[in-house]
Parts: C-alpha cells; sequence; structure tokens
C-alpha cells in the first residue's frame, strides 16, 4: 500500500510522502483513509452548497466539516479507527443535508432534483471493507487529479480550508458561531470536485480563500480577547515546581481553562509545552497559580521533553510525534481534533457541558515533579495590540543579511541607547538572529532572562509594523 501527501515542509524529496509511511509518521492506510475522509466532506459540502440557495443551513454539518479538516492537518490525528468511524457519519451526515435539499428543491419547483452530482454526494459503503477499498483505490487522493496547475491550485485552496478550519474550530468553542466560515468551507469544497471549474476560476476561489483565512484568524483573535482579555508582555517562568504537573499543548484555550479549574486546590500545577505557550500572555488566563510556566522546547522535542515531565501530558490540538518506542506512552491523552491509535481520548463536551479532565489529574497525583532542565524566564506576549502600543519605541537597523552586520547594527543601536537594559530583538532571517545574539552578550544585556531575541519571516505582518526583509526591529517593553 502506498501514500501520496505533500501537505507539509517535510515532504519527502520536497515532492510528496510516497512511501508506507510519511516523514510525520502518518502510515499510508491512514493518508488514504484521511483522503478519502475529505473526499466524503466534499460530498457533505455539494449538498450544502446548494442548500443554501435555499436558506437552508445545518449547524452540525458545518461544524462537523471544519472539526473533520482539522483532524487532517499535520500530526494531529494518526488514529485509523478514528477515521473509519468519521467516515461513516460523514455519510449520515450528508444524506441528512442531501434529503433537507431534495425536499426543498421539489417544495420549490414542483419536481425532483434530476442533475448530476459528484460520486462523493452519492457514494455508500455496505461495511468497512467497502471503506478500507475505497481508500486503497486513491480516492480523493491528489494523484486523481493528472493536470499539476489544476492539482496546485486545488492543493492550495484545500490547504488554506485546514488552516482556516482549526482556527475556526477553536473560536467556535468560544463563541458557537461560524457560520460564514462554515458555509464558505462548503462552497470551497464542493468547487473542489466540480469539473467545470476553470483554472481562472480556481484561482480567484484560491484569492478568496486567503481572504476568508484572514477574516477567520480575526474572528478568532475576537474570541480569544474577548474569552481571555487582550493579551501583554509577561515574562514566563520556565523552571519547575515542587508539585506535580500536567503538561499541555496545542492551541485549545478553552480545554485549557477547563483543565486549569478542575485542578484547582488539587496539588497539581499545569505547565504549557510549544504551541500553547502563548495561554500565559492572557489576563485572565494568567491569574491561575498553578499555571506554573511553560517546559520545554519546541513541538519536534516533545519525546525528549515529555520524559523528562514524569507527569502526564494532555494535546489538545497539533503537534503529536506519535510515541512510538517511548516508555511515557501511557501518560499521553488527546483530544478535540487530535488522536493515536491505542491513547486514551477525552471526549468533546456535551452542549453546556465541560470535558472531563479528573483521570488525568488523578494520575498526575501519582507522579514525581518535573525534572529540571532550565531555570529562567523567557518573554513573549507581542499580539498587535501589544505592538501598536509600543510603535512609538520601536528602532529599524537595516543590515545586508549577514550575521557580521547583523552583530555591527545591533551593536551600533546599544551603544547609541546606553539606558536601555531590556531588549526584544526580532530578525528576519537566522543570520541576523545569530548577529544580534552575540552582540547583545557582548554587552552584557544578553544574560538573566533581560533580552530575548525572535527569528521572523521576511514576509511576517499584520502586527501594524512591516517587517521588511534584511532589517532588524528592536522592542523593549515600558
Amino acid at each position: 500500500m502506498s501514500m501520496f501527501c505533500h501537505q507539509c515542509q517535510e515532504t519527502m524529496k520536497n515532492t510528496g510522502c510516497s512511501m508506507k509511511q510519511g516523514m510525520c509518521g502518518k502510515s499510508a492506510e491512514v493518508a488514504n483513509l484521511q483522503d478519502l475522509f475529505i473526499w466524503c466532506l466534499k460530498g457533505i459540502s455539494v449538498w450544502g452548497h446548494k442548500a443554501k440557495k435555499f436558506d437552508l443551513y445545518d449547524n452540525e454539518a458545518g461544524f462537523f466539516i471544519d472539526k473533520g479538516l482539522f483532524a487532517t492537518i499535520t500530526n494531529a490525528n494518526f488514529d485509523r479507527t478514528a477515521f473509519i468511524e468519521l467516515i461513516k457519519e460523514s455519510i449520515a451526515i450528508r444524506d441528512r443535508v442531501k434529503d433537507s435539499f431534495l425536499q426543498a428543491h421539489k417544495n420549490k419547483n414542483g419536481s425532483d432534483f434530476s442533475l448530476s452530482v459528484p460520486e462523493c454526494a452519492t457514494w455508500i459503503p455496505n461495511n468497512e471493507d467497502d471503506i478500507k477499498a475505497k481508500a486503497d483505490s486513491g480516492a480523493g487522493g491528489w494523484l486523481e487529479i493528472e493536470n499539476e496547475d489544476e492539482r496546485s491550485l486545488k492543493a492550495t485552496i484545500l490547504y488554506g480550508l485546514k488552516g482556516m478550519s482549526a482556527y475556526a474550530e477553536h473560536a467556535y468553542q468560544i463563541n458557537k458561531s461560524c457560520k460564514e466560515v462554515f458555509e464558505f468551507l462548503m462552497e470551497a469544497l464542493a468547487a473542489l470536485v466540480d469539473e467545470s471549474k476553470s483554472q481562472d476560476e480556481l484561482f480567484d476561489l484560491v484569492i478568496k480563500t486567503g481572504e476568508m483565512g484572514v477574516k477567520t484568524m480575526a474572528i478568532l483573535d475576537e474570541a480569544n480577547t474577548t474569552a481571555y482579555g487582550t493579551p501583554e508582555i509577561t515574562q514566563v517562568n520556565i523552571g519547575v515546581g515542587k508539585n506535580p504537573g500536567i503538561l499541555i499543548t496545542g492551541h485549545d484555550l478553552v480545554d485549557l481553562e477547563e483543565l486549569l479549574e478542575q485542578t484547582k486546590d488539587q496539588g497539581v500545577d499545569v505547565y504549557t509545552h510549544s504551541e500553547m505557550l502563548p495561554a500565559h500572555y492572557y489576563p485572565k488566563l494568567k491569574q491561575y497559580s498553578h499555571l506554573y510556566g511553560n517546559y520545554g522546547n519546541a513541538w519536534w522535542h516533545q519525546k525528549e521533553d515529555i520524559a523528562n515531565f514524569n507527569g502526564p501530558m494532555l494535546f489538545t490540538s497539533n503537534c503529536l510525534v506519535p510515541p512510538v518506542k517511548v516508555d511515557y506512552k501511557d501518560k499521553l491523552f488527546t483530544t478535540g481534533a487530535v488522536g493515536f491509535e491505542g491513547l486514551p481520548h477525552i471526549p468533546d463536551r456535551a452542549e453546556g457541558g465541560k470535558k472531563d479532565f479528573s483521570t488525568i489529574i488523578e494520575m498526575a497525583k501519582e507522579c514525581a515533579p518535573p525534572k529540571e532542565i532550565e531555570t529562567g524566564q523567557i518573554t513573549g506576549g507581542f499580539a498587535h495590540s501589544q505592538v501598536l502600543a509600543l510603535a512609538d519605541k520601536v528602532i529599524e537597523a537595516n543590515y545586508d543579511g549577514t550575521s557580521d552586520k547583523g552583530f555591527n547594527v545591533v551593536a551600533a543601536t546599544i551603544t547609541a541607547n546606553p539606558d536601555i537594559t531590556h531588549w526584544i530583538v526580532t530578525a528576519p532571517n537566522d543570520e541576523g538572529a545569530q548577529g544580534a545574539t552575540r552582540a547583545l552578550e557582548q554587552a552584557g544585556i544578553g544574560q538573566h532572562g533581560r533580552t530575548t531575541v525572535y527569528r521572523c519571516r521576511p514576509l511576517a505582518s499584520g502586527l501594524g509594523i512591516r517587517l521588511v526583509s534584511l532589517s532588524l526591529f528592536f522592542f523593549w517593553p515600558c
């Protein structure tokens, strides 16, 4: 059995994973089941988009599509059984949406709907063997599209939708309303199986997908700041305490809040890892004294970090490194869109209810405190509103992209501002960050948590400050 997946930057030879296992650890079977599942989501979308013309909207179907796309992003869900069940559920939801549309069409037109639709809108498996056979056939896979330009356009759209779905899912957990996004997901997915679409039309949809992605980010930003306050510059502890702990990663702030509530006065501290680090910057979440700090390094170092942490770890979203040949697998838990065969999964919250993290909490109580791997603090919290508030304190220094020139301009800036002892530096390439670090350390500033150096993408924007390639920007808190 082989696969073809090119949705992440780690793909084999920068073209796509086509082996028995992807670079992320995803098996060919799971990859093909994911392709089939997305194909089934397109089937729901065909009918859902048609139903919109009759002012019909199925919120459950919209959220199912959104969360389903989220489950297929890189390093999120590796559970073959989960995808088989999702495919079954997608068929039931599709047929419900289809029946609503067919009835509305007949009521308005006095006749049955008779136009042709893609196979994904009608396919019905009789059993799991049918599902597996369909997945093995490559149904829904990229290699079904022979024209490379068409394939690239459709891939750009779908990967944009996947990112959008992640933002929308987190926003939905807070405000329970993402109708515009969900309807667009259906519109775009339906277009991906519409053979009448020209490449020009697909290009236009690429642009529209980007626009909707920005809008979805704004929806999530509003949801997060309304619920938890506006992020602010914060010193985050990277040491450890004396209590046992729970390590939590991902991006779901609602999951974190509920875990913090349930661990109050339990003698258990909560530590963030990697993607969950920004939680420390939100005023409401900072109020929890047992949100002790951030533990470990980037997500791809999680195997070492989890082993050192001693306590259980909860994955609320990507990124999960497959726990193969490790000693800590029995301490891992997943929830939301995340899954891995054999790991306990915390069920979704019931309408109006909360998730139950008691199993994780009780396990944590029996564990040793985290092993100390570093001490000190790191500085973060530079959300767009915070950066704008400091705009008059930003210094821009141009350089040629080399480490030596980066060193020179930072050293000159430090010399010209002797009263500044706390710096936040962003650089558009690694060489600039390295040069800045050397200059700060030589000046005795880059010690004891008094400075932070970030490496930013040259095209990063949207913070109210233009991050231009081959420029350095310096920030310092009030």
